[in-house]
C-alpha cells in the first residue's frame, strides 16, 4: 500500500481525465480532520448518519467501518451498555453517466453534512462518471463515497472525520458494495489518525 499527499481535496475530474487513456482508476482519496492526538479512545457504537432504519446496504459500510474502529483501539459496548463514543457512517453510491459534479459535502470539526446513503444521484456525489478506458467509447463507472464521524456520546462533540472516495468498474468484483465499503473503511482508517486536513491517495 502506497501513501502520497496531493495539494487538493477529491480532485476527480482531473484524475479521471488522466487515467482515460491509460485505462488505470484513479487511487482511493481521503482526508481526515481531528483536533489532535491522542484522539479519544473507548468503546463505541456505529450508526447511520440518516435517520430512520438502518437498510441493508448500511450495514454493509457499518461492519467495515467497525472492523477498522476495533483495530485502532476501539471496543464495542457490553449489552446493555451506553458506549462512550459515537460513529456516524454516510455513504453514497452512483452510477449514472455524465461529468463529474463537484461534491458539496463539507467537513471539518465543528459542522458538516452528508447525503447519509443515498443510492443513485443522490447528494453528496454528481452521479456515475463516463470516459473511454483503452478504447472503445465512454464506458459506465461507479463512485462510492464513505464518510464517518466520531463523536463523544456524552456531548455529540465530534473528535475526528474523515471522508474516502473511490472509483470502480461496476462489471468487475471490486464493484461490488461489500468489496467498496471494506475498500474505503480501510483506506479510511490507513495510519488513523492521519494527518488532519492532508488529502492522500491509498492505492
Amino acid at each position: 500500500m502506497s501513501i502520497r499527499p496531493l495539494t487538493a481535496l477529491l480532485p476527480l475530474g482531473l484524475a479521471l481525465s488522466a487515467c482515460a487513456t491509460g485505462g488505470a482508476l484513479p487511487p482511493t482519496e481521503v482526508i481526515r480532520y481531528h483536533l489532535g492526538e491522542p484522539v479519544d479512545r473507548g468503546t463505541i457504537r456505529v450508526e447511520p448518519l440518516a435517520t430512520g432504519t438502518a437498510s441493508i446496504e448500511f450495514k454493509t459500510y457499518a461492519a467495515a467501518v467497525e472492523t477498522q474502529l476495533l483495530r485502532n483501539g476501539y471496543a464495542m459496548p457490553a449489552v446493555g451498555a451506553q458506549p462512550q463514543l459515537v460513529a456516524t457512517v454516510g455513504f453514497n453510491r452512483a452510477n449514472r453517466l455524465g461529468p463529474p459534479k463537484s461534491s458539496p459535502v463539507q467537513i471539518g470539526l465543528g459542522g458538516g453534512s452528508f447525503s447519509g446513503g443515498r443510492r443513485g444521484g443522490g447528494v453528496g456525489l454528481g452521479g456515475g462518471i463516463g470516459f473511454p478506458i483503452g478504447g472503445g467509447g465512454p464506458r459506465e463507472l461507479v463512485v462510492t463515497e464513505l464518510v464517518v464521524t466520531i463523536k463523544r456520546r456524552a456531548d455529540q462533540s465530534p473528535v475526528w472525520e474523515g471522508r474516502a472516495q473511490a472509483v470502480s468498474d461496476p462489471r468487475k468484483v471490486e464493484g461490488d458494495a461489500d468489496v467498496q465499503a471494506a475498500k474505503l473503511a480501510n483506506a479510511l482508517f490507513t495510519g488513523f489518525p492521519g494527518e488532519s486536513g492532508r488529502t492522500i491517495e491509498v492505492k
